[in-house]
């Protein structure tokens, strides 16, 4: 019985994959416009590819390319701090506090950074000479104005007070992702305030606080770029300076816009690996959790086997 069984068993089903035809015309047609694209820019004479290769690496671009890391770096570190400085007091049980980082973050997100940028360039306009006053003191410090905000000093102010009212945002979006039980479990171990932040909030407030974190660092960089409009000399402001003797203007501002992107393809790879660093114990506990599953379910099909032979 058992050989006219195994002799009437059928054959072993074969796999045949889907034809996506669909996506390989898609994937054809958009491989055929890249390639049109790409063999216009490259055989158009009027891109002037040598003047770009001579200018890409040039003493005023790569100043003005140290210039826009520079603004990049000191807004970023400065409005990550004072951002959080912000969420903490929004989180705040002070009301004062609230309003006020409110208010902060409600004006300068609200107006825009060429704005911000025009009125510290001339705030001497409103305040000619700026003092430190003590009461029943007097003046004990006093300045002109315009030798205090220089078009360097007017940029670091105005990047780093808008970039520090959308980092307050991102940060404060990321404490309160933590749930409130991790803060609980906290208190309940007798961890001060400080240690709480420190050891159980801000670790898991990473995860939520560096992917539009690392973003927010990116779009500020092209940011800076608003500065050439105050004579700074940053990367686009080098390149207007060459083409407004040279009067090639395009090749120029793709130096400019050559330089960007590689800038911000340098800043892309740099999240791409913090953030995989971060995450690291989430993954280890999605792994964890699958070599549970998988020992439970090799566990029950042997008890199954073992039931079986028994039967048998």
């Amino acid at each position: 019985m058992s050989s006219e069984t195994r002799d009437q068993q059928p054959e072993e089903l074969r796999i045949v994959g889907k034809k996506y035809i669909g996506r390989w015309i898609s994937a054809l047609i958009v491989l055929l416009i890249l390639l049109a694209v790409g063999n216009s820019m490259l055989s158009n004479p009027r891109f002037e590819w040598s003047v770009i290769a001579g200018n890409f690496t040039g003493p005023s671009i790569i100043q003005g390319v140290l210039m826009t890391l520079q603004l990049t770096a000191i807004s970023v570190i400065f409005g990550f701090a004072g951002g959080t400085v912000l969420a903490l007091m929004r989180l705040s049980s002070n009301p004062v506090l609230v309003a006020v980082s409110w208010g902060y973050t409600w004006f300068f997100r609200g107006v825009p950074m060429l704005v911000q940028l025009f009125l510290w360039y001339n705030i001497a306009a409103l305040y000619p000479n700026i003092s430190i006053s003590l009461p029943w003191v007097g003046e004990i410090w006093s300045a002109s104005a315009n030798s205090l905000i220089s078009p360097f000093s007017a940029a670091v102010i105005a990047l780093v007070m808008h970039q520090s009212a959308y980092a307050a945002e991102i940060i404060r979006a990321g404490i309160q992702s933590v749930g409130t039980g991790q803060v609980e479990a906290a208190r309940a171990l007798g961890y001060r305030p400080a240690q709480i932040f420190r050891h159980t909030i801000l670790p898991q407030a990473m995860r939520a606080i560096l992917p539009p974190a690392g973003n927010e660092v990116i779009g500020q960089l092209k940011t800076t770029a608003v500065v050439s409009v105050i004579s700074l000399q940053d990367v686009l402001f080098s390149a207007q300076i060459i083409y407004q003797r040279t009067y090639e203007v395009i090749p120029l501002l793709l130096v400019a816009t050559l330089w960007y992107l590689l800038l911000t393809s340098l800043l892309s790879v740099i999240q791409y690996y913090v953030e995989r660093h971060f995450s690291r114990s989430s993954h280890r506990k999605v792994k964890r959790k699958a070599g549970k599953t998988s020992a439970s379910g090799s566990v029950s099909s042997a008890s199954i086997s073992a039931g079986e032979t028994s039967h048998g």
